[in-house]
């Protein structure tokens, strides 16, 4: 059974113009159980000077309503993050938050300021959730495509897959600078998406690209996420080009416009 596990800040680096990484371990991390892939969890912040209240063992929608009922001035913030990358040496894991141009006049979203703020032995607590990337036994072509929030679990999933497995991954970034070293199959290719206009919906250009990759003969798997909008609209293009449902899997990471 999941349970929250309380860990702490180990270090901090900005890794790119759009992504700062935040390295986790201590207090309950050899209790973490790795699965690779596009491993998630829920991320639970505590707010400056207060320390972390009681957390559910799961997520359900009776448990979050209680959590809601904590007094703002108390209240963790509380977001769905994957993990990057995990290293038995420590052990400890890597998070990478997206730091997305707010709008004019606008701040950054909480837990991206968190990111950008938070210092060694700072403590935070997870809720393992799991992996979302179930291809069919009989896959062997993927196509994974995402906006820059997807980047960390698509490094993740291009880490797990099986050697042999072919594909493409089209990821969409802000800009050149935000492009990163990932460990891809050698039958799996890798296309990065620059999104030339910086007042665009993040998710339109990897769309438009997607939307251009033909379907290949054999058994595919297709996993979309990011800005709501793009999931939505490639599974929509996928499944009338031919490809199953169940051999689908979508999901929206965030939606524009809310922090």
């Amino acid at each position: 059974m999941s349970e929250p596990l309380v860990l702490r800040v180990r270090r901090t680096a900005q890794i790119a113009p759009h992504f700062v990484r935040v390295t986790l371990g201590d207090g309950d991390i050899a209790r973490f159980t790795p699965m690779g892939y596009d491993q998630w969890f829920r991320l639970f912040i505590p707010v400056p000077g207060k320390p972390l209240p009681r957390l559910p063992d799961k997520l359900t929608m009776a448990s979050y309503l209680r959590y809601l009922t904590i007094s703002k001035q108390d209240r963790p913030i509380l977001r769905s993050y994957s993990v990057r990358a995990y290293r038995a040496e420590g052990p400890e894991i890597d998070v990478d938050f997206v730091l997305h141009d707010p709008p004019a006049g606008g701040t950054p979203g909480s837990a991206a300021s968190w990111a950008q703020t938070c210092r060694p032995g700072d403590q935070v607590a997870i809720l393992d959730e799991g992996v979302t990337f179930n291809p069919p036994a009989d896959t062997t072509n993927v196509l994974l495509v995402a906006d820059e929030s997807g980047l960390p679990a698509i490094g993740g999933i291009l880490a797990s897959l099986p050697r042999d497995v072919s594909g493409r991954a089209l990821v969409e970034v802000p800009s050149p600078a935000d492009v990163q070293e990932l460990d891809p199959p050698p039958g799996v290719t890798v296309d990065w998406v620059i999104r030339d206009d910086p007042h665009a919906l993040p998710g339109r250009a990897v769309l438009a690209a997607a939307e251009q990759v033909a379907l290949p003969d054999e058994p595919t798997f297709g996993w979309v996420v990011g800005e709501q909008a793009l999931p939505v609209a490639l599974r929509r293009h996928w499944i009338a080009a031919g490809l199953p449902k169940d051999r689908i899997v979508f999901c929206g990471y965030w939606r524009a416009g809310r922090g």
